[in-house]
């Protein structure tokens, strides 16, 4: 049985990271698949796109990659101290990137006047959201969840 990533990484070790993540049920992540006669070499160019653009979000760079037909092997290096330097304006803005957040984060985004429970509130949500922005699980989510 496998370990969890959560037990397998410690940053206070190292920061470079080398993460595999492996289609299923002989699916085809990229090239050719002889038996249906289906090309999905496309996907290839979606993966580095998705690869460039979470960089300019996470707090966590990639060194090398390889997309293989079924898999992908990336070499990720976690900046803890990028992360632990943004603002809780840049860490909102950031995770906006991807996902929606929650009510408050969108109005504390927008500039709009908000009471000081709430702002204590955005606070805990930021510093959520701060480490979920330095946490290969979450960039391999979603770095994967795009694929279709």
């Amino acid at each position: 049985m496998p370990t969890p990533r959560s037990q397998q990484i410690s940053i206070s070790d190292t920061p470079y990271y080398h993460c595999v993540s492996r289609c299923v049920r002989r699916a085809f992540l990229c090239g050719n698949d002889e038996i249906t006669g289906k090309c999905f070499e496309h996907r290839r160019a979606w993966v580095e796109q998705r690869l460039l653009q979470l960089t300019q979000i996470f707090a966590i760079d990639v060194c090398a990659y390889a997309v293989m037909h079924n898999h992908t092997h990336l070499v990720l290096f976690v900046d803890q101290e990028q992360a632990l330097a943004w603002s809780t304006e840049e860490v909102i803005k950031r995770w906006h990137l991807l996902y929606s957040g929650t009510l408050f984060t969108q109005q504390f985004s927008r500039g709009e006047s908000v009471s000081a429970p709430i702002i204590e509130q955005v606070e805990a949500t930021a510093a959520i959201y701060r480490q979920r922005l330095q946490d290969i699980s979450w960039f391999m989510r979603a770095l994967n969840e795009v694929v279709k």
